[in-house]
């Protein structure tokens, strides 16, 4: 699934092509995203994030 709406915890989004990452809180309306062999982050442009699978998909799916 891909969508523009803006992330929520637990959503995996696309920040860079081809690199994903969850967003794991939400800071002042800035989603902190968490990916593989990484520390946490805040999204430096949150407004150009992609949702790829939300929550409710990554848990359907067993991820």
């Amino acid at each position: 699934m891909t969508d523009t709406r803006l992330p929520g915890v637990g959503d995996e989004v696309e920040y860079q092509p081809g690199c994903r990452a969850i967003v794991t809180d939400v800071s002042h309306g800035v989603p902190i995203l968490r990916a593989a062999a990484r520390a946490e982050w805040p999204a430096d442009k949150p407004d150009q994030l992609v949702v790829t699978r939300t929550r409710q998909e990554r848990i359907e799916a067993g991820a």
